[in-house]
């Protein structure tokens, strides 16, 4: 009988990106050989209950339980999810609340975007020692350090912080839940986007490299590989820019090939990838939803 406490893994996703985030879940379960059970907290934000059904069906493992979470209910009654201007759907802001909605059992847990697939066992990044820092993440290969000036902090100077910095990705975190708590951070957070909102490109992004600076530890790149570059070995690949279920994907062949490999093990195998015309619909749907915020302001 397996005595071990499970591994708890969150991720945020809508209608349209089930598909990625069937493949994912399908690279956790296919890479996972360690006894540990998974739990996995999924952030509802519309997805069908087709979809809810063959995604369970697709997970035959029975190390691997799905926990269903409404988007409503991820975000505290007193918090409001930050307002950006960006085409990415709001659901992503959510990891900023994780400590607020996930059971008190759990002092820590993997948070993950619905763009990946996993290459290794997901118990070897669970078994990586937080100690006292607030998450591990990847250092962004784009950005690197603070003062990059396309996306990284651009009033780094004005917040008293070195230019040469260490800016965090936010698609791979494995956060201290317990600390979170105790600090409160998610409050920080957002009041830290709120009163930088002009600087904010990437606001949860943004807002979490200040508030947690200097406190996370490094994560060996290749947890964070992006599908636009050359890595060998990854230990899991993030297909950041175009999505590979999309007809125009255009990052690496040999990444694209692996993504349909695990996606053809769940209930959307052999999908037709999908044409621009439906990915540009998906874009400015994600920016309609966020119209009331704007006009509130």
């Amino acid at each position: 009988m397996n005595t071990t406490s499970p591994i708890a893994i969150i991720v945020a996703c809508d209608n349209h990106y089930v598909i990625l985030l069937a493949a994912l879940l399908k690279s956790v379960d296919y890479h996972h050989k360690s006894g540990e059970n998974i739990e996995v907290f999924i952030v509802d934000d519309g997805i069908s209950k087709g979809n809810r059904k063959k995604m369970t069906a697709s997970l035959v493992s029975d190390k691997m339980h799905l926990n269903w979470i409404a988007m409503d209910d991820a975000i505290p009654d007193t918090m409001r999810i930050p307002f950006d201007r960006t085409s990415y759907p709001k659901n992503i802001h959510t990891r900023i609340f994780i400590p607020h909605f996930i059971p008190e059992r759990f002092e820590k847990i993997i948070y993950l975007d619905v763009d990946m697939i996993m290459m290794r066992d997901i118990s070897d990044l669970w078994n990586i020692e937080l100690g006292d820092h607030m998450l591990a993440a990847v250092m962004d290969p784009r950005l690197k350090v603070f003062s990059n000036s396309w996306g990284g902090i651009l009033n780094y100077k004005e917040l008293g912080f070195d230019p040469e910095t260490k800016y965090f990705n936010t698609g791979i975190l494995v956060i201290n839940i317990k600390k979170w708590r105790e600090e409160d951070s998610a409050v920080t957070v957002v009041k830290c986007i709120s009163d930088n909102e002009k600087f904010a490109n990437y606001p949860d992004q943004y807002g979490l490299n200040i508030v947690m600076a200097n406190r996370w530890l490094e994560l060996d790149p290749r947890w964070n590989a992006f599908a636009s570059d050359e890595c060998v070995d990854p230990f899991n690949i993030h297909f950041i820019g175009r999505k590979p279920m999309y007809k125009t994907y255009d990052n690496r062949e040999e990444f694209l090939k692996i993504f349909f490999e695990h996606l053809n093990r769940t209930k959307w195998k052999n999908l037709r990838p999908i044409g621009e015309s439906k990915r540009y619909i998906k874009k400015l749907s994600n920016v309609i939803k966020k119209i009331p915020e704007f006009l509130r302001r």
